[in-house]
């Protein structure tokens, strides 16, 4: 099995972290917009905590992917694919990619700021970004909080023209990124019967 992504697909490792790093997107959002409206009881201090630790994990993860990326290739653009839709596209990965730092990150420094220690998953504290200051832990809280609505808009962008070249272009690029087991195999012709004389 070929890990590295292919000209003409992508490969199973960038497969594998696309689609975590979708439903790691996903429940951060969810998490991130209940949690706030919860009465403060255990629950909520437990709500919080799990939406550090997923995303410093969503940190983690976009880190090894770009870096993957680097190493791997990407695929190409189809054939035949606009030049204005490719530009698009690229601009919109890239916005992406910057979201999925700066998310965190400010995340990050407004927990920091706020004066509040940083655990993975109850594993290991993480040092501080910075001192206690309020501030900066409103500058970064609304960085996060816009940063998010930003990502959203971009990620369902990216996810409509996905959906526009599989349903209305009907080419491969949605396929490409799929799981084998939900791509379509080629169908086989059945085999001719004989014509009896």
């Amino acid at each position: 099995m070929q890990l590295r992504n292919a000209p003409d697909r992508w490969g199973p490792v960038s497969k594998l972290l696309h689609w975590t790093i979708v439903v790691l997107i996903g429940w951060l959002a969810w998490l991130g917009l209940t949690m706030v409206d919860m009465p403060t009881t255990p629950a909520k201090i437990d709500a919080y905590a799990l939406h550090k630790s997923l995303g410093l994990t969503l940190l983690a993860l976009v880190t090894l992917r770009l870096a993957w990326r680097l190493y791997a290739g990407a695929a190409h653009a189809l054939s035949g694919t606009p030049r204005w839709q490719t530009r698009i596209a690229g601009i919109t990965h890239a916005g992406m990619y910057v979201l999925m730092f700066v998310i965190p990150l400010s995340g990050w420094l407004f927990n920091s700021a706020s004066g509040y220690p940083l655990q993975w998953f109850r594993q290991f504290n993480l040092p501080a970004l910075a001192g206690q200051d309020a501030m900066l832990a409103q500058s970064a809280r609304l960085v996060h909080e816009v940063g998010v609505w930003l990502l959203l808009a971009l990620v369902a962008m990216h996810a409509g023209a996905a959906l526009y070249h599989h349903f209305v272009q009907r080419d491969a690029t949605l396929r490409r990124m799929l799981p084998s087991i939900f791509r379509k195999r080629p169908r086989t012709p059945a085999p001719r019967r004989r014509m009896e004389h």
